[in-house]
């Protein structure tokens, strides 16, 4: 069974740092690739980056170039969002997903879904 878990979120204020985690099981890294999206409350939901299963290649929205760096440990089956310098506007739920395939940052191209971990950007 195919299973992913999102932790690390939290509230952090304007400037800071945080790292999220994804937590995978039911299937190995080297064998599917992994997203991160993020959906803010009122918006679609969008893809920041995402991690490929076959070579470890990455690849970011053009908008999130910078601040984000997805990285992943296959010995533990997790893939992390390392955030900095964080914005107000980065406030949403964030999600990682897993696609059977080729990098992509559409939403509607990936397979598994986690539940999802709400960070608050804020004063």
């Amino acid at each position: 069974q195919v299973q992913l878990v999102e932790s690390g979120g939290g509230l952090v204020q304007p400037g800071g740092s945080l790292r999220l985690s994804c937590a995978a099981s039911g299937f190995t890294l080297d064998r599917y690739t992994i997203g991160w999206f993020r959906q803010a409350p009122g918006k679609e939901r969008e893809g920041i980056s995402c991690i490929r299963s076959s070579d470890g290649s990455r690849y970011y929205a053009d908008s999130m170039k910078g601040r984000f760096t997805i990285s992943k440990d296959n010995a533990k089956n997790t893939v992390y969002l390392q955030m900095n310098s964080l914005k107000p506007e980065d406030t949403a739920v964030y999600y990682c997903a897993a696609v059977a395939g080729f990098c992509t940052l559409y939403a509607d191209g990936m397979d598994y879904w986690g539940k999802g971990t709400l960070v608050t950007v804020s004063s």
